[in-house]
C-alpha cells in the first residue's frame, strides 16, 4: 500500500477551515435490551457473558417474534436528553433501517429517523485551559445496538479473514445516537474540541448513571465527521466519517490525522470521497472504508410492530427535576472545595479519577491523600496491569489505608506492600497488616536495641553527631530500618539517636 500523504497540521489549517460532526452512541445500562427481554451485556452484571448466551428470539430476527419497548431505556433516553438542552418529543416514533449484515439477524435495525425522543440541544465543554465551548447538538434517538462480528485469520480484520463469527449478545442493546449539528471554528483546537466533548458526554452520562460509559468496552462509541474548504468558501467540504473510535486520546488524534490526510488531497487538486473510514490505533491512521450511504439507501419506514413513544410532560418534568449538576460545574465547585491546583484537577480529571477521588475523601481521606494515591501508585499499579485503576481497589480501602497511615501505623512505604495485598484480594488494609504483620514497630525498646546494634558496628557515628554533624544519624537509621525491615518510624529512629547523643 502507497504511503499516505499528509500535510503539516499548521500549513493546513492555513489553507482550510475545519468543519466537524460528532455521532456518539451511548448504550444503556439497563438490565435488559431494548426490545426484549434477554440480559443487557451492557450492565456490570452481565458484562463477559459466553458469546450468543444472552439472546432472545427478537435478537435473532427469528419469524413471528414481536419487539416491545423497553420503559427504563425510553426514561434514559429522556434524561439524557434533557440533560444535552434538548426539547422532548411530544410524540416519537420508532423506525426499520433496512439493511444487508450479519450482525442483526432480521436485516434492519430499529431506531428514529425522522421523530427523534429530543432535539435541538446543546453541549457546554471545557478545554483544556478552562475555556468554554457550546457544541451544538440536533438531535439524540433511540436505537438497539447491533451484534459483533470476530474476523478469523493472520489480521484480525474482514480483508484477508478466513472466515468470521457473529455473537448476538449485543444485539439489541439500547442505545441512544447523539448527533452534533456542523462545528465551525474549531481551528487548530478542532482535535482537542473532539476530546473535550467525548469527554464531556462520558461525564453526563456518568452522572446520569445511565451507561458504564467505557470506552474501551464499547459502552461509548464515536464516529468523527471532518471534512475541511477553503478559507472563504461557503459550501462545506465533502466529510469523512472515522468510525468507533474508542479512546479520548484516539478521537483526538484521528481528527488531526483526517485534517492532515483531507489537506494534503485538496491542496494537490484531489477530492474527498465521502466514506465512513477505520481508525487503526497501531499505526495513527486511518484506511477507507465503505462509501458512506445517504439517509435514502436505508429505506427508512415507520416501525409498524410499535405504537409511537409518547411520554406526559408529567414524566418529562420529573425526569428535568432529578438530573445531576452539570459536570463543567460540578469540577469547578469540586476543584475549589479540594484546593487543587488547575494541573492537580487535571491530573485526576484526565485520568478519569474524579468519581473515585470524590468517594475516597466521602470514605474520610484527605483531598490531598486521595489524589496522591489515585494518580500515584494506583494509577501506577493498573497501567502495569492494563486495568481501570477504579477496577483494582475501592474507595472505602484507599481511604481505610490512609487512616493506618495518619495513626503511623503504617509508613508510606509499607502502605504501598498493603495495598498490593488488597488488591491481590487478601482483604482490607487491616486485614492485611494483620496478616503480614507490616505494621510499623511502636515499641521504643525495640528500635533502641536496634539502634544500639547499629551504633555498635558504626562507632564513628556517635561522635560525629556529637561533634554536630547530625546528617551522619542517616547512616543509622538506614540500618534500623533494614533490621527493622522498614517496619519503623525513621523520624521516631531519628528522635532517639539524638537523644541517645545528648544522655552521652
Amino acid at each position: 500500500m502507497a504511503a499516505v500523504k499528509l500535510m503539516d497540521f499548521d500549513k493546513a489549517l492555513e489553507l482550510f477551515e475545519p468543519v466537524l460532526g460528532f455521532e456518539v452512541h451511548v448504550e444503556l445500562n439497563t438490565r435488559t435490551k431494548m426490545f426484549s427481554a434477554a440480559p443487557n451485556p451492557a450492565n456490570e452484571e452481565f458484562h463477559g457473558a459466553e458469546p450468543n448466551t444472552l439472546i432472545a428470539p427478537v435478537d435473532l430476527g427469528l419469524p413471528g417474534s414481536l419487539p416491545v419497548v423497553n420503559a427504563t431505556a425510553v426514561r434514559s433516553s429522556i434524561s439524557l436528553g434533557l440533560a444535552l438542552g434538548c426539547s422532548i418529543a411530544e410524540s416519537s416514533r420508532f423506525a426499520r433501517k433496512n439493511y444487508f449484515y450479519p450482525d442483526l439477524g432480521k436485516n434492519y435495525q430499529i431506531s428514529q429517523y425522522d421523530e427523534p425522543i429530543a432535539f435541538e440541544g446543546s453541549v457546554e465543554v471545557e478545554l483544556e485551559d478552562g475555556t468554554l465551548v457550546t457544541i451544538p447538538v440536533e438531535r439524540a434517538h433511540m436505537e438497539e445496538d447491533a451484534g459483533k462480528l470476530t474476523h478469523m485469520g493472520s489480521t484480525g480484520r474482514i480483508q484477508g479473514a478466513e472466515y468470521s463469527l457473529v455473537d448476538y449478545n449485543r444485539a439489541g442493546v439500547p442505545l441512544v445516537e447523539i448527533v452534533t449539528k456542523p462545528i465551525f471554528g474549531a481551528e487548530h483546537r478542532a482535535p482537542e474540541y473532539a476530546k473535550a466533548y467525548i469527554s464531556a458526554i462520558r461525564d453526563i452520562v456518568r452522572g446520569l448513571g445511565i451507561s458504564e460509559a467505557r470506552l474501551e468496552r464499547g459502552n461509548l462509541r464515536c464516529d468523527a465527521n471532518v471534512s475541511l474548504r477553503p478559507r472563504g468558501q461557503e459550501k462545506l467540504g465533502t466529510r469523512t466519517e472515522t468510525k468507533n473510535v474508542n479512546s479520548m486520546r484516539s478521537v483526538e488524534r484521528a481528527v488531526r490525522y483526517e485534517i492532515q490526510r483531507q489537506a494534503a488531497i485538496l491542496a494537490d487538486g484531489g477530492s474527498i470521497t465521502q466514506e465512513t473510514r477505520h481508525w487503526h490505533e497501531d499505526t495513527g491512521t486511518t484506511s477507507p472504508g465503505r462509501p458512506k450511504s445517504d439517509a435514502d439507501d436505508y429505506r427508512y419506514f415507520p416501525e409498524p410492530d410499535l405504537l409511537p413513544v409518547q411520554p406526559s410532560r408529567e414524566l418529562v418534568e420529573e425526569l428535568r427535576a432529578a438530573l445531576p449538576e452539570q459536570p463543567v460545574a460540578r469540577r469547578r465547585r469540586l476543584k475549589a472545595e479540594w484546593g487543587f491546583t488547575d494541573l492537580e484537577f487535571q491530573d485526576v480529571r484526565n485520568g478519569g479519577l474524579v468519581e473515585v477521588v470524590e468517594a475516597t475523601i466521602a470514605a474520610g481521606a484527605t483531598p490531598a491523600s486521595a489524589r496522591k494515591w489515585w494518580t500515584g501508585e494506583i494509577t501506577r499499579l493498573a497501567n502495569a496491569a492494563e486495568q481501570d485503576a477504579s477496577e483494582l481497589v475501592s474507595p472505602e480501602n484507599v481511604a481505610a489505608l490512609q487512616k493506618l497511615v495518619d495513626a503511623g501505623t503504617l509508613t508510606d512505604k509499607l502502605a504501598r506492600q498493603v495495598l498490593e495485598g488488597v488488591i491481590a484480594g487478601e482483604g482490607t488494609p487491616q486485614q492485611v497488616v494483620d496478616a503480614r504483620g507490616l505494621a510499623v514497630v511502636s515499641d521504643d525498646g525495640a528500635l533502641i536495641a536496634a539502634i544500639d546494634e547499629a551504633l555498635a558496628a558504626q562507632p564513628d557515628v556517635m561522635a560525629k553527631i556529637k561533634d554536630g554533624k547530625v546528617q551522619a544519624a542517616g547512616a543509622i537509621i538506614g540500618a534500623v530500618m533494614k533490621a527493622m525491615k522498614g517496619q519503623a518510624d525513621a523520624a521516631r529512629v531519628r528522635e532517639l539517636i539524638l537523644e541517645r547523643a545528648a544522655q552521652q
